[in-house]
């Protein structure tokens, strides 16, 4: 059907009339000159501004694709439409569209589009341009661009269509909202010097002995960039000059890869095609004296090289050197022990040029010359010569290699063979990450992961198995530009950009928990209804949605249940709930539908499936994924096989969405408040072979927002509150511990709680990784939290929880009715808070149960000095509860020995001892802990062993004798002065040299005193008042400070190691 496009001579807009002569294949216009601008699509839809119409004309222009192709290029041309609406035509709008044109044929794309039309027309009418373009050398880009556009034929021919008399408008047209994944997001590329237009070649040059990974993605992607910013040449070449790693399997795997990143090369090549010519450069520099054959042992090399010796046969002569060299053609055992070097400078502050090795002897057969050579050329004497004669203009590799420059151009000069240009570019780095061949292979080779497409793997194949899209990849490559600053790289940010593009595409489906609770909703009839796979994207499709009257949704929903008030239910609409019930078996729901009231503010979403026997749920198996290393960034010496994440994959099984059964392998989707998610396996109905189905396997996709394993918690988390607990958490990797009945659970706990604390302080000990350190935190603190919530307070050392029928019937009746009473009366008040918060009471009600309690509970640990506990009031310790003497003098000798050997460690780190020392010391330490542990039965704390109450008091050591007590008086007060003053020291963080001395006058005073008992501290009172708590205050004014060191020590070793690398780049 044609429209009607009315145009006003007074003010013609170019950029819509160019692009209505464009459209005219695919969509007849017809054109007439009047006094208003309009566009009659139909009697009921007429367009009256230019921006309007740009956008229609743009966007029905079928396979000319004016409106770009992917989303990306789409949101581009909305941009520059928009920039044009409102150029003003001064300097600032020209410097703009000079920038974007820096590096870029076209606006958008690599075609002509509706961009470069409607800004074109835009300049064309603009006096300002036309005298930029007259009288000024700058903006060459835009006038390249410029010329460009206009001499395509369309556009001249629609030109020279103009009347005489039309007066030009210089504004375009806006569009629709540009999103994030405009150009903005494009790094910089910087022009190759020496570059022109249709004779620049570069290559990509990988070796055949694995799969490509994203740092090969990187080059690849960034050749191509400049083969078609230049339209050059790209060869695809590959470097086989080792014939021990070749494999034909793993060439065909990469042209694969490359196809799969829609990489398109020009020309396919192997080194080894070259072979005989690099072995007639090699002999050619033997005869001119710029090489030798030398025999001397690999290791031996290794050291001359390091410490600038040159080699004993550097001297020989040609006679010699060709003698050795046929031997190495021969593959003699003389020859295996020989390698051709270039004779370059031994005194060279590069080692690259120390010389280099050229060829060396390999008697296994080649994958595609068999056993045709027994000396293959190195890749750094191979590469140079192959660039030369294949024509490669401008070579990119990374700056890893920027040391190696040098040797490339000196065997280049050497052979006087013509010159190609090096440009370097950063390498792209991932933390958590290993891209080391060798190092992907042990990982395949072991067993730690699936093959070489696991989607742990940084492989090409991995990353889009585990969902990544290649249209994701290449704007991730295209954000880091051919920058050289080499950074660590997080892998949020390529998600993040990848979820933006399958964010609009993905279509919606559902997925439960396997336990569920179920809704009973009145008055609904089994029907099927339709509703759309994406809420924004029509064009995604629909999919059928069955309802029933009972319906199945996640246990942790029910919490946001209210009788009498909505709750949506997506994909169906407004249901009232009418009851909530809750049993120890189960929990069922009664509700009614409320389909009319539209208003879906404030109301619980909840996803759903319907229990019918026409649609039954889709058995589905969702996986989470995790980095296979732990440390974030490896330094160079560091064993990758000391932080290998052994858990890394979660399974949880659901119950699926019943239209999920037609999810292809490959698709990916998104399970509504859950995330992203590809599909690995398609659902398979009953099998005749194994009369069993097969679920659905969908691979998480991470989204950039948030790690990974806060995104497997949004999976499973059922409320603590629900009578049934979740079958599998992501969280606890599919494994629960197993159930405790409540009578021993506080038990449990405490004994939980003091390995886990004991394990932490091994960790720190052994001066561990700091992720091993704050995961075991972490996992303390987390059976705190349970301790807290199972007794109402927090966990401290030394508290002991008995069984609640342990009670103590020798304790006074009286002081035993009043602990009873007001036991009672906080459970009681207990009760009744958490029954309010269950009704949903109101807020005023709740607070004041909540501060009765609260009051309830500071008279208690007023009157009895101890925190409430549900087990406490009967297990406070009893005046004749005193352990038999041969148990306490036992106890009591394990702890001296323990107080006596954490003194001599303390005393070691003070005196800055050796490590092997102060390790020694540790393991000592913790070794008398196991002993005290295994005879008491309970971790040793600094108050575990205490005296039984009818014992006297412990002596004062100003009793041990009159003449030494004055003595030791003094020396008490002293050392303890003295310990304050370096205690404050610290805390100021005043100088190391200030510290030390104030140290060291410690020691001696403590030396001082082993005249007398070693130090233990000023004398303790006469009557001490008995308790088996710590002291929480004091941990909370020594552990800031431990932090404070910590931080200070690994500053210190920071700076000597930077002072390390200095001086040793200077020496080099």
């Amino acid at each position: 059907m044609a429209v009607t496009l009315s145009v006003s001579k007074n003010n013609v807009s170019i950029g819509v009339f160019l692009l209505s002569e464009y459209v005219k294949p695919t969509l007849p216009v017809n054109l007439t000159w009047g006094k208003d601008f309009s566009l009659k699509i139909n009697n009921d839809l007429i367009l009256n501004s230019p921006s309007s119409c740009c956008r229609y004309f743009a966007r029905t222009s079928g396979s000319l694709n004016l409106y770009g192709i992917t989303l990306l290029e789409r949101t581009e041309v909305d941009h520059w439409i928009s920039f044009a609406s409102c150029m003003q035509g001064n300097d600032k709008d020209f410097e703009t569209i000079e920038k974007a044109l820096h590096m870029a044929t076209y606006l958008v794309g690599e075609k002509i589009s509706a961009a470069d039309l409607v800004l074109w027309g835009c300049l064309f009418g603009s006096d300002q341009w036309q005298s930029k373009k007259q009288n000024s050398d700058n903006y060459v880009n835009i006038k390249r661009w410029f010329k460009l556009v206009e001499s395509q034929p369309l556009v001249m021919k629609a030109i020279k269509s103009l009347p005489d008399d039309v007066k030009v408008n210089n504004r375009a047209s806006p569009s629709h909202v540009a999103t994030t994944l405009g150009r903005k997001e494009e790094g910089k590329f910087v022009d190759l010097p020496g570059a022109e237009e249709g004779k620049v070649v570069v290559r990509f040059p990988p070796e055949a002995s694995g799969y490509l990974h994203i740092g090969h993605a990187k080059a690849a992607l960034l050749n191509q960039y400049y083969q078609q910013l230049f339209k050059g040449t790209l060869i695809m070449r590959f470097d086989d000059t080792n014939p021990a790693k070749e494999n034909a399997e793993f060439e065909k795997v990469i042209l694969e890869d490359l196809e799969m990143l829609q990489i398109k090369y020009d020309k396919l090549t192997h080194t080894s095609d070259h072979f005989d010519l690099i072995e007639r450069y090699c002999e050619q520099m033997l005869k001119e004296g710029k090489a030798y054959v030398d025999d001397t042992d690999p290791e031996i090399m290794k050291q001359e090289r390091e410490q600038k010796t040159e080699s004993k046969n550097r001297g020989n002569s040609v006679e010699k050197n060709f003698t050795l060299w046929k031997e190495m053609k021969n593959g003699t055992d003389l020859g295996q022990k020989c390698c051709v070097r270039a004779k370059i400078d031994m005194q060279s502050v590069n080692g690259c040029m120390r010389d280099p090795t050229m060829y060396r002897c390999k008697p296994e057969p080649h994958v595609r010359t068999g056993y045709k050579y027994k000396v293959y050329p190195t890749y750094d004497f191979a590469c140079p010569i192959v660039d030369s004669i294949e024509g490669v203009t401008h070579a990119l590799r990374t700056t890893e290699y920027h040391d190696r420059d040098d040797q490339y151009y000196w065997f280049i000069d050497a052979l006087k063979l013509r010159k190609p240009y090096i440009w370097e570019y950063a390498r792209l780095s991932m933390i958590n990450t290993v891209l080391s061949k060798r190092k992907l292979t042990w990982f395949v080779q072991n067993g730690h992961v699936d093959g070489w497409d696991d989607p742990r793997f940084p492989t090409v194949r991995g990353v889009l198995r585990h969902g990544m899209t290649v249209e994701g990849l290449k704007q991730f490559i295209i954000a880091q530009g051919s920058s050289r600053s080499v950074v660590q790289m997080e892998w949020d940010k390529i998600w993040s950009l990848n979820k933006k593009i399958i964010d609009p595409i993905a279509p919606r489906y559902t997925a439960l928990e396997r336990n569920t609770a179920k809704v009973h909703v009145r008055g609904v009839k089994e029907t099927c209804t339709t509703a759309a796979l994406h809420p924004k994207n029509p064009d995604v499709g629909s999919k059928d949605v069955w309802v029933s009257d009972q319906i199945l949704i996640e246990l942790a929903d029910v919490e946001s249940l209210r009788a009498g008030e909505n709750a949506t239910f997506i994909n169906w609409g407004n249901i009232r709930i009418t009851s909530v019930n809750r049993n120890k078996d189960e929990v069922s729901i009664e509700a009614e539908p409320n389909l009319e009231d539209k208003d879906y503010k404030k109301t619980p979403k909840l996803t759903w499936i319907a229990v019918t026997e026409k649609a039954k749920p889709t058995p589905c198996v969702c996986v989470f994924f995790d980095h296979i290393i732990s440390k974030p960034v490896l330094a160079k010496d560091e064993d990758f096989k000391q932080y290998i994440n052994t858990n890394t994959r979660t399974e949880v099984v659901m119950l699926g969405d019943p239209e999920l059964v037609k999810v292809r392998k490959g698709d990916i989707i998104q399970l509504q408040r859950r995330g992203f998610f590809i599909c690995d396996s398609p659902y398979e109905p009953i099998s005749a072979h194994s009369c069993r189905e097969a679920p659905i396997v969908l691979f998480s996709i991470p989204d950039g927002s948030k790690p990974a394993e806060a995104a497997k918690s949004t999976v499973a988390a059922t409320s603590k509150k629900g009578p049934v607990k979740s079958e599998a958490s992501p969280k606890t990797k599919t494994v629960e511990k197993a159930a405790v009945p409540k009578e021993i659970d506080v038990s449990f706990l405490d004994e939980q709680i003091g390995k886990q604390g004991e394990k932490v302080r091994e960790l720190k000990a052994s001066k561990a990784d700091k992720s091993q350190i704050d995961s075991a935190v972490k996992e303390l603190l987390s059976l705190k939290s349970d301790f807290k919530l199972a007794t109402g307070m927090d966990w401290k050392a030394g508290l002991t929880v008995p069984n609640s029928s342990e009670k103590n019937d020798e304790k006074p009746k009286t002081e035993q009715l009043d602990i009873n009473k007001l036991d009672g009366d906080i459970k009681t008040c207990g009760d009744k808070v958490r029954d309010l918060k269950t009704k949903k009471a109101d807020k005023v009600q709740i607070d004041a149960a909540v501060k009765e309690l609260l009051s309830l509970k500071a008279a208690f640990k007023e009157s009895f000095g101890i925190e409430w506990g549900p087990n406490v009031a009967s297990s406070l310790p009893q005046a004749n509860d005193a352990k038999p003497e041969s148990s306490v003098t036992n106890e009591e000798s394990l702890s001296s020995q323990i107080k006596e050997c954490g003194d001599k460690v303390r005393d070691l780190k003070a005196k800055k001892a050796g490590k092997s020392e102060i390790d020694s010391a540790v393991k000592a330490l913790l070794d008398l802990k196991a002993t005290y542990k295994a005879a008491t039965g309970k971790e040793w704390t600094p108050q575990a062993v205490t005296k039984p109450v009818n014992e006297s008091p412990p002596i004062a050591p100003a009793t041990v004798s009159a003449s030494t007590g004055k003595n030791e008086d003094i020396l008490c007060a002293q050392i303890t002065e003295c310990g304050n003053k370096v205690r404050d020291l610290k805390t100021k963080k005043a100088e190391k040299s200030e510290i030390d001395a104030a140290v060291k006058d410690l020691l001696s005073l403590k030396a001082a005193y082993k005249t007398a008992p070693d130090w233990i501290g000023p004398p303790l009172p006469q009557q001490r008042k008995k308790t088996s708590l710590p002291q929480p205050l004091l941990l909370k004014k020594i552990q800031p400070i431990r932090k404070q060191k910590r931080k200070k020590k690994l500053n210190q070793r920071t700076r000597r190691s930077k002072k390390r690398k200095l001086k040793k780049r200077l020496v080099d």
